[in-house]
């Protein structure tokens, strides 16, 4: 869309405002602002400075029989509570009797806002109360704003819109709209999620793209009059067009623009009302700030040495007793890694455990891919500033805490980082840092195991076929419990971010991009770096348009900051919101909690190479409890799956099927179907091989009645009638199948641990095997509904 954007205007109003000492515009130059914006004009207005003697003609100059009145002041954001804004009859008199009483009223009620609201008191008032208060509020105000009067089409709950942008700390520009007024807070509390409000990044973004996000608000559902009782009173294209504007002026506004001298922290309209198929804006902030310096990238290219070395150095290995240092020697050397390959530092010490010491990092004679630092986080900045300023390792492992996680340490950690950033400036950009406070790495193709936790308390099978995919956790004892836990996610790798001192969540992404090791990448965050929620996202979007399952739970679901902003954007857009919003947006798919999340990842190692053709599931299952239960769980606030309509033919031979086995009479042909407990193994295979060949069904949920006595479901060499290795067995015919099929197949057996060698063979085989009906039905459902969603993605690159 072609907007004709005075953005050299509208940083015009900024340098003026910023020579006055302001970081902010007031509301009749956001006005100003917002009619340079290309998008839709504001109303008339006067600005009216306190002290000014202002004519007749000058207050009649308004088009209009009323005017609106609102005082102007650095600090009072919700003028309406205090009395701040009002509409009277269009004469002199009664304007000036009405700025008159507004100069005087506004600073007592505002002063017993403050006296109730402490907390959210601007930080100039915080020590005053009284008359001292009072008169501090009365000399702060500047004026007021006369404004044109448009009344709305209609006051009806839903016609005002709120539209704004945030730069975040984590992600950058952020573009959110929804319901508005004064309000809007509440709306966003009490909605469910995406219903009242949308926000998502401005750069992975236009007006049309926003506008396809914003339709499913309740708020688009209002204004257009989608809703009983309601009548459109805005165009899809002025709101395209709106959207747009924003969207255009975050992008410049920006800081990742080299360009633009301002960023705009926030800019909020709250709310638009609408006028004869005008959007109006009623109230208006700005904040912005200057362009701050970037950070020198790092040399992410590196993270290949610490993925694959072909030579480790550790720090911190005790030759006397198992401490942190000794158990990860201990890991390395168990999973095959060569001995010679191997070196430590640790002075006084000729060989620990067959492995070669040095004394120093300086005795090294040679640069190593890797170097491990499991010493106290006390040491850290010394031995950080040695390793740098010899070049003895390409990349450095810090384990330890220590460094940043109390207010104790975040000077020291400010030091280090100092260091290393200063390092990439450098010629050859230095080494790249892991962690501090991370569990290490535990490598398959790199053929290594830095995990501290030693292996009688985590045994590991190291034989195990392992799968194509990666774990990427900020958290080490959330990928250590979940391993544990779940030994059927068996990920090439499990890596551990810690405190993101130098390399990030988003540098790690990007390395997995084009990494012939992985086709799914699962990723657990607690936070984002400076911006590397952006980068974080454009690697997501990059690695979904290579081909890749992207997953993502993000730990910390209270907004942050959200009691320290100004206007409504900020708080209704917090951390969480806008996180899952950018990082769905950008192709992942988005676990709610842990158990979600082990279920994607479970199904996503083992389902990546199946065909995803649509949402028509088939259910199967040997108890009627379980065929209700699978009916009840194909749709959520989350997902939404149809039962598949069968063919004609795959009806006919169902029917066949069951009438040879002497079942018709028990089993009535419907989705999901109930084939009774006696439904042998055969039965369960042959129907799954029928729906396995229907067009119309594009994934098969089969349940295998376990405790049904004329099921082979039982292992451990039971020998029998019910021996699950038999030929004829469910096991082997399932197996069967599924290779031969390229439709996603989840299977349930809900049974005790009597049945689980049976799900381990089913698992090791490759087909996913779920505990619960509903719970496989929900985790199969926001699977395809991911991948479907990457697809969408694919075909509109």
């Amino acid at each position: 869309m072609d907007l004709a954007i005075d953005y050299g205007g509208i940083a015009g109003l900024m340098l003026a405002a910023q020579q006055e000492g302001r970081d902010f515009l007031y509301e009749y130059e956001v006005y100003s602002l917002l009619s340079k914006s290309g998008a839709e004009t504001p109303p008339k207005s006067i600005f009216l400075p306190r002290t000014a003697k202002v004519d007749d003609e000058e207050l009649m100059a308004l088009p209009g029989e009323k005017a609106v009145l609102k005082i102007i002041s650095p600090h009072i954001v919700h003028k309406t509570e205090v009395g701040g804004v009002t509409i009277v009859e269009k004469t002199p008199e009664k304007i000036r009797s009405a700025i008159r009483r507004m100069l005087y009223e506004v600073p007592e009620n505002y002063t017993r806002w403050i006296e109730q609201h402490r907390l959210e008191a601007p930080f100039c008032y915080s020590e005053l109360s009284g008359d001292k208060l009072a008169e501090a509020v009365s000399k702060d105000l500047k004026g007021v704003l006369l404004v044109q009067f448009m009344p709305p089409d209609s006051q009806a709950f839903g016609n005002e819109l709120i539209v704004g942008l945030r730069h975040t700390r984590e992600f950058g520009m952020v573009i959110s709209a929804g319901l508005g007024g004064t309000d809007a807070e509440l709306y966003a509390e009490r909605f469910r999620k995406g219903q009242a409000i949308v926000a998502v990044l401005a750069e992975m973004n236009d007006g049309r793209t926003f506008f396809e996000l914003f339709k499913p608000t309740i708020a688009y559902k209002k204004l257009t009059g989608l809703t009983r009782g309601q009548r459109r009173v805005v165009t899809n294209e002025q709101l395209i067009e709106c959207f747009d504007s924003f969207i255009k002026m975050a992008n410049h506004f920006s800081p990742l623009n080299p360009d633009t001298e301002f960023i705009i922290e926030e800019l909020e309209v709250n709310p638009f009302a609408f006028t004869d198929y005008l959007m109006v804006p009623l109230d208006g902030m700005c904040r912005f700030s200057t362009v701050r310096t970037p950070c020198c990238p790092r040399p992410k290219e590196k993270i290949d040495f610490l993925l694959h070395p072909k030579s480790i150095g550790i720090i911190g290995v005790s030759g006397k007793r198992k401490n942190f240092g000794r158990i990860i020697l201990d890991n390395i050397l168990s999973v095959g890694y060569p001995k010679e390959d191997v070196v430590l530092i640790h002075e006084g010490e000729k060989e620990i455990g067959g492995v070669k010491c040095v004394s120093s990092p300086a005795d090294l004679d040679r640069v190593l891919d890797m170097l491990v630092v499991a010493v106290a986080g006390s040491q850290l900045l010394e031995l950080v500033e040695e390793i740098i300023q010899l070049g003895c390792a390409k990349t450095v492992m810090l384990i330890a805490g220590g460094l940043g996680e109390t207010e104790a340490t975040r000077g020291r950690a400010e030091q280090v980082i100092a260091l290393i950033d200063a390092s990439h400036k450098a010629e050859g950009g230095g080494p790249v840092f892991l962690g501090a406070n991370c569990m290490g790495v535990i490598s398959r193709p790199g053929k290594y195991d830095t995990w501290f936790i030693p292996e009688e308390k985590l045994p590991k099978e190291r034989s195990r076929k392992y799968h194509r995919a990666a774990l990427i956790s900020q958290s080490g004892a959330f990928m250590l419990h979940r391993s544990h836990q779940c030994p059927q996610l068996r990920p090439a790798y499990m890596i551990s971010m810690g405190n993101q001192t130098d390399l990030t969540m988003g540098d790690m992404v990007h390395y997995f991009v084009d990494s012939d090791e992985v086709d799914v990448i699962a990723v657990y965050a607690e936070g984002f770096s400076d911006l590397d929620g952006l980068s974080f996202c454009r690697a997501v979007r990059a690695a979904v348009l290579n081909g890749k399952t992207v997953l993502f739970y993000k730990a910390g679901r209270t907004p942050e900051g959200k009691a320290a902003t100004s206007g409504h954007t900020a708080s209704l857009a917090g951390d969480y919101m806008v996180c899952e919003n950018c990082v769905h947006q950008a192709g992942a798919i988005v676990a709610r909690n842990f158990i979600e999340f082990q279920d994607l990842f479970f199904l996503a190692e083992t389902l990546h190479h199946k065909k995803i053709g649509g949402r028509r599931l088939a259910a199967v299952s040997g108890a009627g409890f379980e065929a209700v239960g699978m009916a009840d769980s194909i749709a959520s606030d989350e997902y939404q799956m149809n039962l598949a309509d069968f063919s004609d033919d795959s009806s006919k031979k169902i029917a066949g099927l069951l009438q040879t086995k002497n079942l018709s009479s028990l089993v009535t042909l419907t989705n999901p179907l109930d084939i009774t407990p006696s439904a042998d193994d055969a039965v369960h295979a042959d129907i799954a091989g029928i729906l396995m060949n229907d067009g119309g069904v594009d994934a098969i949920v089969l349940s295998l009645d376990p405790l049904s006595p004329v099921t082979m479901t039982l292992g451990d060499n039971a020998g029998g009638r019910y021996d699950m290795d038999s030929d004829r067995g469910i096991k082997n015919l399932l197996v069967e199948l599924v290779e031969k099929s390229d439709k996603p197949l989840v299977s349930v057996i809900d049974g005790g641990r009597l049945y689980d060698p049976l799900r381990d063979s089913l698992i090791d085989a490759g087909i996913p095997v779920f505990h619960l009906c509903d719970q496989a039905i929900a985790a199969l459902s926001l699977y395809i509904q991911g991948r479907l969603e990457m697809e969408r993605l694919r075909r509109e690159d």
